[in-house]
């Protein structure tokens, strides 16, 4: 048994190795976490690097379908506490592709570290990483089954891929914010919702943008019976890509991505104006994903990531923008406006999209 003082130095430095590894795994993410006041910026590194990890394990070439299920299984029961962190994290380093990151073997390596500062937290802190860690997990193992090139069978399979890897994120991140402050609790009912919205507006910019790097490890996310509604195949998109029919599907998502962006503003426009920290932190995502739509639309040929990759001058223009409109909900509104202006339309979601099963549980 550790002594208290022997406990909480370590603590420390816990603390003090999650803030040193956050932007080797996302520099994203290690821009806008810190955004947010330090009660929740701990809690939230801490949730975002064991997201990370599962990840780590969803993308690794190496590890099978059924040795990801067990890993992810394993990873579970330590977050939980129902398994050593040390022997996991060492049988899954060993385990790891020589492709994996760095960076994110050296996370894998340190999972005890991460692991220990999830168990000090409270019990409503701990009860939304844990529950997050296992919805994803169990999400990322149905998935891993079904992988292959020809993408997702329709928009409602669609919702449940981005419920697994980034709505249950949104719903954590809602449960620490309720948990931090009692007038963002009020609102909880009507948050939640609009959280999982919040993720997967986020996740479809990720999916339209990575789709040549998905494709590269034998995955699509893309919805068929858009593509077929257009008259396009998404196994064939590799020869089609630049085509009207396949141009025509890409408009329907981003349409959709962007309807589930103005639901996370929203979301924000519930958070209370002197939160600009969280209001900060939520804005600068909901601006760059904008921002990465509005590149794929004007570039719709693209071949690779990077070419729809925002400029660190159009970042520097969202941070701008939202410290002078951020504390305005009406500024907000025609602030997007006025990005989305041009775009495909906006379809109402409120009539076309359900709240997965099971999202206001736990």
């Amino acid at each position: 048994m550790w002594s208290v003082q022997s406990l909480a130095e370590r603590l420390v430095a816990d603390e003090e190795y999650q803030e040193r590894a956050l932007p080797g795994v996302s520099r994203t993410f290690a821009l806008t976490i810190p955004q947010l006041p330090p009660p929740l910026c701990r809690v939230v590194i801490n949730g975002y690097l064991l997201c990370r990890l599962a990840d780590t394990i969803e993308d690794d070439a190496r590890l099978s379908a059924e040795e990801k299920d067990r890993y992810h299984a394993r990873f579970v029961a330590v977050v939980e506490g129902d398994e050593a962190a040390e022997p996991f994290a060492r049988e899954l380093a060993a385990e790891l592709s020589p492709e994996c990151p760095a960076t994110e073997r050296e996370l894998v390596r340190n999972t005890e570290r991460v692991i220990r500062l999830t168990h000090s937290f409270n019990t409503v802190q701990r009860r939304a990483l844990i529950r997050c860690v296992r919805v994803m997990g169990e999400g990322m193992a149905r998935f891993e089954h079904n992988l292959s090139l020809a993408g997702l069978a329709d928009l409602v399979e669609m919702d449940r891929y981005c419920y697994h890897v980034a709505g249950c994120v949104g719903e954590m991140l809602t449960e620490l914010f309720c948990d931090y402050s009692p007038e963002i609790a009020a609102h909880r009912g009507e948050l939640l919702p609009l959280a999982v919205s919040f993720g997967q507006g986020l996740q479809m910019t990720n999916i339209l943008k990575d789709v040549w790097d998905d494709r590269s490890r034998g995955a699509c996310w893309l919805p068929r019976d858009v593509f077929a509604r257009a008259g396009a195949r998404v196994d064939d998109l590799l020869h089609d890509h630049g085509s009207a029919a396949a141009r025509q599907a890409y408009a329907e998502l981003l349409g959709v991505a962007l309807a589930h962006l103005r639901n996370a503003l929203a979301y924000v426009a519930l958070i209370p104006r002197r939160e600009r920290g969280i209001r900060k932190f939520c804005l600068w995502a909901i601006g760059m994903a904008v921002l990465t739509l509005r590149k794929i639309h004007h570039n719709p040929a693209f071949s690779a990531g990077d070419q729809v990759k925002i400029s660190r001058r159009s970042v520097k223009a969202t941070i701008l923008t939202t410290e002078l409109v951020g504390g305005s909900n009406l500024l907000l509104r025609l602030s997007f406006a006025a990005m989305v202006r041009g775009m495909p339309a906006l379809p109402d979601l409120r009539a076309t999209w359900a709240v997965p099963t099971g999202v206001c549980d736990g």
